[in-house]
């Protein structure tokens, strides 16, 4: 009985998918899999292919297997997460969501482009990945509640160490600690006054109606991401932009003009409005950088050699000139060192920095110091993009090695964690599985499938 019940289920389930889809879209689409009361259809598929694509996502497997159980397991999450009253927040989904039409747009080359290549209008395709981010945020959410009472003391870090076979214990390549002291050149006024100048005329033809604002932003804006869209921004938050930018920007009302000139750290601005919905504003912008000459660069050059040379004759040390001398507002208030802000990494949050991580002029000195040392002057760009004159000091090194309990603690721990929740997480869906009705309806049974628990639920129909 329960076998006839679920076969007119899956006719059910199977034909009101197709008919809708067949309505909505006119193409041909088909049912793979049923999870639950839920139907993965053949175009599920291939929009995820799609999506993993632009987002750089390497498959690994066939697609035929890998996408239809990433998809279903998704489906358990999202349903626990309606039992659970899971929720995310909206603004960061339209966030998320603005973000990716932003880089998809950009790697393509226009609205038209993207359009022609998903086969849908631009509120379609947002609307559509705004349901993939929000269930990716809800899923993110539930697991983090189902791991959440997952932790590892001292003693089982140890023991975990104890047993593990050395030759399989992880490299941690070479990391380092270090101090940074910089100074900024001194801009001219008159490069100051030509750059204004500049703006002022580009604002002049555009009112004229001699040119549009894209075209001179594609031409003349040292913001090259933007430019190549014209300037274009996209949506965005006050949050997301500076200040200075954002007071400007959201006083904006009219798209026929254009604001005043803004300065930030970036440089001078000109920016106008494109649309603007609630909370979020979306506005083109162009970017003009103040340049430096060789005349400025040799002469701070100069400056931070006598700096420097105050340090070695004793007059103060690095970590009390940093705070009172340096530019770089992020790291003069912490005595010059410098802090990770790569949140892929292990060491985020933290003075530590694998070599890589490290900008490429500081890694360059950084490789020929002892620790303790301090660099010769050199110049580099900032993560402005701007000229700099900068000093650094090596406070340590740590050569890469196999890890050890006394200088990995944390990267072990971590390790033993991330393990733990992936037990955590297969048990939990392989328990889903079982009280799930689940049948794979077209496509091969035979997969190496991460979770088994599809075969045998099908086996069993």
């Amino acid at each position: 009985m329960l076998k006839i019940k679920r076969t007119v289920w899956t006719v059910f389930l199977a034909c009101t998918a197709f008919a809708a889809l067949t309505a909505q879209q006119n193409i041909i689409d088909e049912v793979i899999w049923i999870v639950g009361d839920e139907a993965i259809l053949r175009s599920d598929i291939e929009n995820t292919r799609l999506q993993m694509q632009y987002e750089g996502i390497r498959l690994q497997g066939e697609p035929e297997c890998t996408i239809p159980e990433d998809i279903a397991v998704k489906k358990l999450y999202l349903h626990q997460a309606k039992i659970d009253s899971i929720t995310v927040n909206e603004s960061q989904v339209t966030q998320s969501v603005d973000q990716w039409i932003n880089y998809v747009m950009l790697q393509i080359g226009s609205k038209e482009k993207m359009e022609e290549y998903f086969g849908k209008t631009l509120p379609s395709i947002r609307e559509e990945r705004r349901e993939v981010v929000r269930d990716q945020q809800i899923v993110g959410e539930m697991q983090r509640k189902i791991v959440g009472n997952v932790k590892v003391t001292p003693s089982q870090v140890r023991t975990f160490y104890d047993n593990l076979p050395k030759d399989s214990l992880p490299f941690i390549p070479t990391a380092v600690e270090a101090q940074i002291i910089t100074l900024q050149p001194r801009i001219p006024m008159s490069e100051t006054d030509g750059i204004k100048e500049q703006l002022r005329g580009f604002t002049e033809r555009v009112m004229i109606g001699e040119i549009e604002f894209s075209t001179l932003a594609r031409f003349y804006s040292e913001d090259k991401e933007s430019a190549k869209r014209g300037g274009e921004l996209g949506f965005m938050g006050k949050g997301e932009l500076l200040p200075e930018f954002a007071n400007v920007a959201f006083n904006l009302s009219d798209p026929q003009k254009i604001s005043r000139i803004v300065e930030t750290e970036y440089g001078f601005h000109i920016i106008q409005l494109i649309e603007r919905r609630g909370a979020r504003v979306n506005c083109r912008h162009i970017l003009l950088r103040p340049k430096i000459e060789e005349p400025e660069l040799a002469a701070a050059e100069l400056k931070m050699d006598s700096i420097r040379n105050d340090i070695l004759s004793d007059r103060f040390t690095f970590e009390e000139a940093a705070p009172v001398l340096s530019s770089d507002k992020d790291t003069r208030n912490n005595k010059g060192i410098m802090v990770n802000t790569n949140m892929e990494s292990s060491y985020y949050g933290t003075a530590r920095f694998a070599m890589q991580e490290l900008p490429p002029e500081v890694a360059r000195v950084v490789d020929r110091l002892s620790p303790g040392e301090m660099s010769g002057v050199f110049r580099m760009k900032d993560s402005k993009d701007r000229d700099i004159i900068a000093i650094v000091k090596l406070t340590s090194r740590m050569e890469g090695h196999k890890a050890n309990l006394y200088d990995d603690f944390q990267t072990i721990k971590a390790m033993i964690e991330a393990k733990r929740k992936e037990e955590v997480l297969a048990e939990w869906v392989k328990t889903k599985q079982e009280e799930t009705y689940i049948r794979i309806i077209k496509g091969p049974t035979d997969c190496d499938f991460k979770h088994p628990g599809w075969v045998s639920k099908n086996s069993a129909e």
